[in-house]
């Protein structure tokens, strides 16, 4: 009996280390939350568990879900519309066409998170009241194709992103990856695929693109001042009108 329960605690230690906890609520109770909250200043998630849940379409506009686990999740075609999600847990979830105007995601860790289509803006171009806020937030290997113009990155980590344009099925347009006129100050991007990538105008002070994948991307306007290019691939890249003063690694 004594080593089952040690077995037990060990095992109970190693789902806490890797974050592996079980959701503490079911869809059917998120959604009588969500219900009840209708009216009101908005559901109330925050530290809950929805680890792993299907999710899928539900509208959490308004909620505060700092600090909530919502690994694994599937969110695809949720609503966060002006919602809290400060230093949520967001690993491998899946946001396929969620929606996210005007959401907070300061701090929040999506690495590895699925992010294709974003609704964020109710129109083709965003609005100031509409821009996300992602301030320190890890995007470390998560897969995007999303706008993201105009909101607030600073300090963010997206290092080995997958944004770079699919040119497959691309009859209807180009589909890519937005980052024009967001505020991008100190990022990484290091070892990102961010070929055909919009960056036009942004704020890129300070940026890190080490040994990224520049190939055809827009920095028409951006500021890279004192940003760090070194091993990037920059065949193609466009630079026309960039802030270049104090650039590493660019080949002029």
């Amino acid at each position: 009996m004594r080593l089952l329960s040690k077995l037990c605690c060990l095992a109970s230690l190693m789902l806490v280390a890797s974050g592996a906890l079980a959701a503490d609520v079911t869809r059917s109770e998120v959604e009588a939350i969500l219900a009840s909250a209708k009216g009101e200043s908005g559901a109330n998630f925050t530290g809950r568990s929805l680890a792993g849940l299907d999710l899928y379409g539900l509208d959490f506009s308004g909620a505060d879900l700092s600090g909530a686990d919502l690994s694994d999740s599937d969110l695809r075609r949720a609503k966060f519309v002006g919602a809290k999600l400060v230093g949520t847990k967001l690993a491998r979830a899946r946001l396929n066409l969620a929606w996210i105007m005007a959401a907070d995601f300061s701090q929040a860790d999506l690495s590895g998170a699925v992010l294709e289509t974003l609704v964020v803006s109710r129109g083709m171009e965003t609005r100031p009241e509409e821009a996300n806020t992602f301030v320190g937030t890890n995007f470390s290997g998560a897969k995007v194709t999303a706008r993201f113009s105009l909101a607030d990155m600073r300090g963010a980590n997206l290092s080995n992103l997958q944004a770079s344009v699919d040119m497959r099925n691309q009859s209807m347009g180009l589909i890519r990856t937005d980052f024009s006129q967001a505020n991008l100050i100190d990022a990484n991007f290091e070892g990102a695929a961010l070929s055909r990538v919009d960056f036009k105008y942004a704020k890129l002070k300070g940026a890190n693109f080490k040994g990224a994948d520049l190939d055809h991307a827009d920095f028409a306007g951006a500021d890279l001042t004192d940003a760090d290019l070194t091993g990037a691939n920059t065949s193609g890249t466009v630079f026309d009108g960039a802030i270049l003063t104090g650039t590493l690694g660019l080949q002029q």
